[in-house]
């Protein structure tokens, strides 16, 4: 097969995954090439109907070094990983109804959160900052990309949103909002399928709280030594106590990206 055709190949899988995340047809097409192959093996779980009793499925993405890490210690992190997992976060964005990061993800990276590598529509945009202690200023709230949702405390809700954003008071849990509750405040406005982007914060309290059906982590060839853990977790006595589940591994570039079937379980916590 030449490139010509794997590249058309591919795209027509693409195609299929997005009209099945929107509802279209469950009937997926062969892939007779190895790159639409991994499309389907890596998307077409993300793309089926919700499962969970709250009617969401909830997929996260993290991108570290060989040792663990999201960032150095000054909190830079472009580019741990390489040009493919950068499409592939899209390609995530591309599957999901909204994007969700938390406060620290937007201070440190301004994030425009839009689909531009892949071919595919631009999600809802979802900020946590319970506090409200972001600066106005930052792109995700002025730049008219796609809406944008600014998720605080409710006794944080008295000063207006800022720029173009809408601002979404959810009641308090023991760490931040309280996720459930988020969970159902996002259902009614009719979000099925939800892409945690970051960051490690982020992505652990989903993950304590036994709230993500899908991990993605692409480990890049890179030692750091120090900087920002991936994953920030509730301590656990014994390896036994901790989570495992079924993984599948593609290469994307350099990277190597581990796809975890989490299924909303959790490890048992001290």
């Amino acid at each position: 097969m030449d490139g010509g055709q794997r590249r058309a190949d591919a795209a027509a899988m693409w195609r299929a995954l997005i009209a099945r995340r929107g509802g279209g047809s469950r009937v997926l097409p062969e892939p007779a090439d190895e790159g639409a192959a991994m499309l389907k093996a890596l998307f077409a779980p993300l793309t089926d109907p919700p499962s969970a009793a709250d009617g969401l499925l909830i997929f996260a993405h993290l991108a570290q070094s060989l040792d663990g890490r999201i960032a150095t210690a000054s909190g830079a992190s472009r580019w741990i990983s390489g040009e493919a997992d950068l499409a592939h976060t899209h390609r995530l964005r591309a599957l999901a109804h909204a994007v969700l990061v938390g406060a620290g993800t937007v201070r440190a990276d301004d994030p425009r959160l839009t689909v531009r590598l892949v071919p595919g529509p631009n999600p809802a945009r979802i900020v946590v900052d319970p506090e409200r202690r972001l600066e106005t200023g930052r792109t995700v709230f002025h730049d008219g990309e796609a809406p944008t949702w600014l998720i605080c405390a409710e006794d944080r809700a008295e000063a207006p949103p800022p720029g173009r954003a809408e601002l979404i008071p959810v009641r308090r849990g023991p760490d931040g909002i309280d996720l459930l509750a988020l969970l159902r405040t996002l259902r009614a406005r009719g979000i099925t399928h939800l892409f945690i982007e970051g960051g490690g914060a982020t992505v652990g309290r989903f993950l304590a709280a036994g709230l993500i059906d899908r991990l993605h982590v692409a480990v890049a060839p890179l030692l750091i030594g120090s900087g920002v853990p991936a994953l920030r977790l509730p301590e656990i006595a014994t390896p036994e106590d901790g989570l495992r589940f079924e993984v599948a591994l593609h290469r994307l570039g350099e990277d190597v990206l581990f796809d975890c079937a989490i299924s909303r379980r959790r490890p048992i916590w001290r």
